[in-house]
């Protein structure tokens, strides 16, 4: 290992033999800087079934923070969250303890990771280390984790992946540790290569290594798109008014089914009869059809999309927000969150700050008159230090909820209304400031309403466009410094090689490539586009920084969602214009390879804007 100021000790590599007898195996560590060359020779008289763990230790880890990109933030769930998934805790081993997910020892497939690393800080302002392999190697898919013992950290790779001491599968329901093992033949002989890196105390210093496995592994998965940027535009746009949009009453389904001949359990098309005012579809993606039409003078498509912003913000809640959801037996009411007539700040946030942006297209009297009430609500709202609140109760306008970081979602709404209202930008400044200990964490968590606090790739987005938001309106170099972290933060979750697929899986039939697709959550593990959301604010970013690296990974992320786009009906069982949500690239949900066969709003809008807003910049 190479070692720099403030480096821990190295330790020296530990290579493991698993399921078979250790006495049958010849191993041999060749190091060249921070690659190491695991040489594993089988010296027994018949087949056996083993595996290989390569691992290495920090022996003083008092209080360690894991990082395992996409996938583990430090102990990765607060344990009073409301969804279950993977949680570190010192100490916890009993079978109790594992069936609620809490382990002071994971290893996971690495697919399940947008880099096939782990990575850990032993304390507090002490430098870290990282372990990182291909996700690939002649053993078959490679496994990643660590653990906690006697005081240390250890991380670990193993050739061929398993997962201890159970497997996530997306719910709360533990399934069996899978065990993948490898069938040596005697005299087999196999070479491995894992890295390890010095990490200065600072846990932002992740940026650094992520951008070196990035560009060693970019020219191993060439994007390749499917069709160009304004193709992709027309495409989703007319999917969103063909599929998504209903006139009677002016709404974008949040959820269309590629089969239009399967019906639910009641008889009923599967169809999603509802909208939420933001996020999974309403005002965002409304704005990006009204983009799109004022660049292609689409008549009918701005029709659709003023009929949808003006259904969103002709009845407000009580309290002066927008509404959470919309359905069509019962009509506008809360978010999907468990409080009792909650409204969630991302949800509304979001909404807000691109119906602000809607009104730059087309100032409607009754669309300004939304936007102002939902700032001055906020505003009014807003905590001495700054916090506006995650979830706000729909009727009094009560905070319900000040945890998390969800509340960031206003702030862009803020700043582009700030020639509004002088209490604006001031209110954005002081929510920028509280939240900037989040960023400085690398504890971002709580945007999406779906999975509570978890970690999320959204969490990322959010603070980006808040950051520049601020940066753009006030030049000052902390908020520009704060969007960068943020970026990088949000860039953990994006995919920096191609998974491989079975050939007779969907994913595998069409070649789909991952990089540049990020995984939802830590909680949600499948690759989902929401990432485009933030396209502009990652183009201003490596512009503001002239850090060409942000508008690489911008354009990555788009070419990556110009596939999977249906170019014709029946185009991959899908009708012309669905865009999915979900794409299986691990075990988790569904099986790997496969692909939700249902268009999502969201989707089809957040490709849509991405388009538009590389098309405005004038990156295309």
């Amino acid at each position: 290992m190479t070692e720099r100021a403030g480096a821990p000790a190295s330790t020296r590599l530990r290579v493991t033999v698993l399921d078979a007898e250790p006495s049958a195996f010849a191993t041999r560590v060749e190091r060249d800087g921070e690659e190491h060359r695991v040489r594993v020779r089988y010296t027994g008289d018949g087949p056996v079934e083993a595996a290989v763990r390569v691992s290495v230790g920090v022996e003083d880890a008092s209080d360690p923070w894991w990082l395992i990109p996409g996938l583990f933030y430090g102990e990765n769930r607060p344990a009073a969250n409301d969804r279950l998934y993977p949680r570190f805790e010192p100490g916890a081993r009993g079978a109790e303890q594992h069936a609620a997910f809490v382990s002071d020892e994971w290893h996971f497939r690495s697919d399940r990771a947008a880099t096939p690393a782990v990575l850990v800080w032993p304390a507090p302002d002490a430098p870290g280390l990282a372990l990182s392999a291909d996700p690939v190697t002649p053993l078959g898919l490679t496994g990643v984790g660590f653990a906690h013992r006697d005081g240390g950290a250890e991380l670990a790779v193993t050739f061929p992946a398993r997962e201890f001491p159970v497997t996530y599968y997306g719910d709360a329901a533990p399934r069996p540790a899978e065990v993948q093992t490898h069938r040596f033949e005697p005299g087999d002989e196999v070479e491995l290569a894992v890295r390890v890196h010095a990490l200065h105390p600072d846990r932002h210093d992740y940026a650094r290594v992520l951008r070196i496995l990035h560009a060693a592994s970019a020219p191993t998965a060439p994007l390749r798109p499917w069709i160009d940027v304004p193709t992709a535009a027309r495409l989703s746009a007319e999917g969103l008014l063909r599929w998504h949009y209903d006139p009677d009453p002016g709404v974008l389904l949040e959820t269309v089914g590629f089969d239009r001949e399967v019906s639910g359990r009641d008889g009923r098309s599967v169809d999603r009869q509802a909208m939420h005012v933001g996020w999974v579809s309403g005002i965002p993606w409304a704005y990006a059809m009204l983009r799109h039409a004022e660049r292609t003078d689409a008549a009918a498509l701005r029709a659709a999309a003023v009929s949808v912003i003006d259904f969103c913000t002709a009845e407000l809640a009580p309290s002066g927000t927008l509404w959470g959801v919309w359905y069509r037996d019962r009509g506008w009411t809360q978010s999907w969150t468990t409080r009792s007539r909650g409204l969630h700040s991302r949800t509304l946030g979001e909404a807000t700050q691109f119906l602000v942006r809607a009104l730059a297209l087309a100032d409607r009297a009754q669309w300004r008159a939304a936007a102002r009430s939902n700032l001055d609500a906020v505003v009014a709202r807003q905590r001495e230090d700054g916090n506006l609140g995650s979830i706000h109760h729909a009727e009094t306008g009560e905070v319900l909820s000040w945890d998390g970081t969800a509340g960031l979602a206003w702030v862009g709404a803020l700043v582009e209304a700030a020639d509004w209202d002088e209490r604006y930008l001031a209110a954005a400044e002081r929510a920028g400031s509280h939240y900037a200990r989040f960023v400085l964490d690398e504890y971002l968590h709580g945007a999406p309403e779906d999975v509570d606090l978890a970690v999320t790739s959204e969490d990322g987005y959010v603070a980006v466009m808040a950051y520049m938001a601020l940066h753009r309106a006030t030049g000052a170099a902390h908020w520009l410094d704060l969007a960068r972290r943020a970026a990088d933060f949000a860039l953990t979750f994006r995919y920096t090689y191609d998974v491989e697929f079975a050939p007779s899986s969907m994913l595998g039939v069409f070649d789909f490539g991952t990089r540049g697709a990020d995984q939802a959550s830590a909680s949600n593990q499948h690759l989902h586009a929401y990432g485009l959301v933030c396209t502009r604010e990652l183009l201003e970013l490596a512009a503001a920084t002239g850090d060409d690296h942000y508008r690489e990974r911008a354009h990555e992320t788009l070419a990556c969602f110009r596939q999977f786009v249906a170019r014709f009906d029946g185009d991959f069982n899908a009708y012309r214009g669905m865009v999915t949500e979900r794409y299986y690239q691990t075990e988790c949900f569904q099986p790997k390879g496969m692909l939700l066969t249902l268009s999502h709003a969201w989707s089809a809008g957040v490709l849509l804007l991405g388009c538009e807003d590389a098309l405005a910049a004038g990156e295309i």
